[in-house]
């Protein structure tokens, strides 16, 4: 007997680009499940009239930028670690009618560390995050859970991280800050086990400009979580340095298959849902 139809989405603006829709659409249909899912744009001034319209059919969303903190604000509950951080990158519809609310979590961290485990990483006690947005904020509760409470974060400007450093301190966190600029966040990024970097590509970029012009060394694993390109300029110069580079698009993957677990309730195929990644890359 077919499943009842639902519905699912990712928001974000811009959100053309994203491949969800690609990784959720191959979960319901090897789940059997009558489901649609699809790319909605909308910005953080229009979220909250957007999750008020949505009627019963629909089981749940996919946040992505600039959307994080403003749908922590408009879940009527939101899980513990994601109420920590204070970023959600998905919510789960629970109840019905008038009694429906929005289940806020945060599948970012998992991605995280299923990307790195993948990589047989599993424990490190030298980690650097680069950057100090909402997705830092989740990479450094990553990068904790695999040994490194004390990160080193690289920033352009730490006043711009009072978020993260927030978000640190009610986790019992002490990150150190590290500016982008100086010779500090080479040494850094030479010694640790661990990187994750969460700035756009064109940041990144600048600072694969550095590594190469330093001719440093690095041993380390780097997850870059830009994941078009799929390999980035940063995970070339990083290879090139000596390290281990992780596709963004690993992270993606393991993001979405945690979604699609809150969202159904059932395991979500990953081997299928890879596949079909894998031929969206490539298409």
């Amino acid at each position: 007997m077919e499943s009842a139809p639902r519905r699912a989405a990712v928001l974000g603006h811009p959100v053309a680009h994203s491949l969800s829709p690609v990784l959720h659409r191959a979960a319901y249909a090897a789940l059997g499940l009558n489901w649609s899912y699809e790319a909605i744009d909308v910005d953080e001034s229009e979220l909250e009239g957007f999750l008020a319209s949505l009627d019963d059919s629909w089981a749940g969303l996919s946040l992505t930028m600039p959307l994080k903190i403003e749908a922590a604000r408009l879940a009527g509950f939101v899980e513990p670690q994601a109420k920590l951080l204070g970023t959600v990158n998905t919510l789960v519809a629970s109840g019905l009618g008038e009694y429906r609310q929005w289940v806020g979590a945060n599948t970012d961290i998992h991605g995280m560390v299923a990307a790195f485990a993948e990589a047989r990483v599993t424990s490190c006690s030298r980690a650097v995050v680069i950057g100090g947005g909402a997705t830092a904020t989740s990479a450094l509760a990553a990068v904790a859970s695999l040994g490194s409470p004390n990160a080193g974060v690289i920033v352009r400007n730490k006043a711009r991280a009072g978020r993260l450093m927030h978000a640190a301190s009610k986790m019992g966190l002490q990150p150190r800050f590290i500016d982008m600029g100086s010779d500090e966040a080479l040494v850094a990024l030479s010694r640790a086990e661990v990187a994750v970097s969460t700035i756009p590509a064109a940041a990144g970029e600048v600072l694969a400009d550095r590594l190469m012009g330093a001719d440093m060394r690095v041993a380390g694993h780097l997850l870059d979580v830009v994941y078009s390109p799929v390999r980035t300029r940063l995970l070339s110069a990083w290879s090139q340095a000596g390290g281990h580079g992780i596709s963004g698009t690993r992270m993606l993957l393991y993001q979405a298959a945690e979604q699609v677990r809150l969202m159904t309730g059932v395991p979500a195929p990953t081997a299928v849902m890879d596949q079909a990644l894998g031929g969206a890359l490539t298409a």
